[in-house]
């Protein structure tokens, strides 16, 4: 009996003819090295359809192509390179290859006194386009960090010293009274209120790079922030961290002017665009503010 041949419905020609911008799969689920850690990931891997003649694309050949992401550790050489290999496998079809990455990084972060440390997630994408033989690099990253209103703090300080004037007014201080005031909830009669807060990183690397310095970018932001979120704590780190925030008070507007002026320091970015979310302990909505930047050329 002879084999019978398999039907290839892709190269059938497209009942309406029209190119299309992209088209792929999404979502496909992978291993990938990452700064030496083996991470789940899901990945979208797509071409354009400038044949508008052709009724698809080989959507396997991408599939088989995404196999060097379990092997070698990810940097714009390889993206290039898996690029590449999507346009060698659609010639005459596609002119545009894309890639996406979403995944999670690990970071050990240590506490801020004690010697016990934690990990930490960072929601991070990776993306990479080739088209007409322009390489692109693109790095989202979620930052977590606790934010401190100015306003609350300033309206907290005045309530006690109102209650300072009410306890005290008239009265001869002695110096242990003062201090068990300070140390009562009668005499801290009020707190600043704090928030978890979202940095949302969107920067663009240059040509040159041959890393991908997402490690730097989150340490960078960060310093920059001044209070990260903690993990493993014992008390005097907690301790510390009500005083990094009692020191480093901002609104949704400092956060996105540090970070800006950080990043245009960190080397590998050509442009930014920084989103910040303070989700208000106060409001049930967030305070947001957005910030861009790009290099000048020469």
């Amino acid at each position: 009996m002879n084999a019978l041949t398999l039907p290839d419905i892709a190269n059938q020609s497209a009942r309406q003819a029209l190119p299309l911008d992209w088209v792929g799969m999404r979502g496909i689920a992978l291993p990938v090295l990452l700064e030496g850690q083996r991470l789940s990931a899901k990945v979208d891997a797509g071409v354009s359809l400038d044949d508008g003649e052709a009724r698809g694309i080989h959507m396997s050949r991408l599939y088989l192509a995404l196999d060097t992401l379990e092997q070698r550790s990810l940097s714009p050489g390889l993206l290039r390179e898996i690029l590449k290999r999507f346009l060698a496998s659609h010639q005459g079809l596609s002119d545009c290859a894309y890639l996406n990455i979403h995944t999670d990084l690990l970071l050990k972060r240590p506490a801020l006194i004690s010697p016990v440390a934690g990990w930490k997630s960072y929601p991070a994408t990776i993306s990479a386009s080739l088209q007409q033989r322009m390489f692109h690099v693109e790095l989202k990253v979620e930052v977590p960090y606790s934010s401190t209103c100015p306003c609350s703090a300033a309206l907290a300080r005045q309530l006690i010293q109102q209650q300072f004037v009410d306890d005290f007014a008239n009265k001869s201080l002695q110096h242990a009274e003062v201090l068990a005031w300070l140390g009562s909830t009668k005499g801290i009669v009020a707190t600043p209120h704090s928030q978890r807060s979202y940095a949302q990183l969107h920067l663009h690397l240059d040509d040159s790079i041959d890393e991908l310095p997402l490690t730097a970018i989150i340490n960078d932001a960060e310093a920059a922030l001044g209070t990260a979120v903690q993990t493993a704590v014992k008390r005097p780190d907690e301790q510390a961290f009500a005083l990094a925030n009692g020191q480093n008070l901002m609104f949704c507007e400092d956060a996105a002017r540090r970070l800006n002026l950080a990043l245009q320091r960190t080397p590998g970015i050509n442009r930014f665009h920084i989103r910040v979310i303070h989700a208000e302990s106060l409001h049930a909505h967030d305070a947001v503010a957005e910030s861009s930047w790009r290099r000048e050329q020469p």
